[in-house]
């Protein structure tokens, strides 16, 4: 009901804000970026920050690795193989290194699915949806016809005015009256049934006395519903 578009990530296939999603694609790149050099590095901090064993063993694996390879360095040219023993253990400190980086940037930066949750966000919406149906209810209180031709109320109808959410129990549809908190289907019948009988209703607290709902639906229905005479 006139709900803003969802929140869509900037890096492919991911649920993490745009910020904390670049930086996790920089981490993982290190490897490749810096010729495989910042790989034990890169994943020794990512170690430290999360305290996680899989971490931990890789980290001392690729340190291993970066030792050997340290290792190796001054024979180059002296025995025969050490070049090519270097150049392996730089492939795999720099391609795998970059590989195992990307695979697990988004454990190591959002491990728990949270980062995408805008709670704040959430908590604006709900807001902005609740006063939008104020100004809707107060719209139609003032002006019933401009209200119909708004069409304030009717989510089973083509329009643009945002009303929050807000349903008119006097004019709106079975299926719409469906849509309102607690209302099943039985009881959408009920209501539409009773309102064509009598003529329509002023009030939740009327809706429901007349119609013979559950009382504690009445506050719920009120905050969505409108009654356009």
């Amino acid at each position: 009901m006139n709900e803003p578009a969802p929140y869509e990530p900037r890096v492919p296939s991911d649920s993490m804000p745009p910020g904390r999603a670049a930086l996790s694609v920089t981490w993982a790149a290190l490897p490749f970026l810096t010729l495989g050099y910042a790989t034990p590095f890169t994943f020794a901090a990512a170690a430290l920050w999360r305290r996680s064993a899989h971490l931990l063993v890789s980290s001392a694996v690729y340190i291993g690795v970066f030792s050997l390879m340290l290792y190796l360095l001054p024979d180059i040219g002296k025995e025969d193989g050490a070049q090519q023993a270097v150049g392996v253990l730089l492939f795999l400190l720099a391609v795998v290194g970059c590989g195992h980086a990307f695979l697990i940037r988004r454990r190591v930066f959002d491990p728990h699915g949270l980062a995408g949750i805008d709670n704040e966000a959430v908590v604006e919406r709900v807001r902005r949806q609740r006063l939008l149906r104020v100004k809707a209810r107060e719209l139609a209180a003032s002006d019933p016809g401009l209200a119909k031709e708004l069409r304030i109320g009717r989510p089973d109808l083509p329009r643009q005015y945002k009303d929050g959410g807000l349903i008119d129990v006097n004019h709106a549809p079975v299926e719409a009256l469906a849509l309102l908190p607690g209302i099943t289907a039985e009881l959408a019948a009920r209501i539409e049934r009773v309102r064509a009988e009598t003529g329509g209703f002023v009030s939740a607290e009327e809706m429901s006395a007349v119609a013979g709902l559950p009382p504690q639906l009445t506050g719920d229905v009120a905050d969505y519903a409108v009654f356009i005479r």
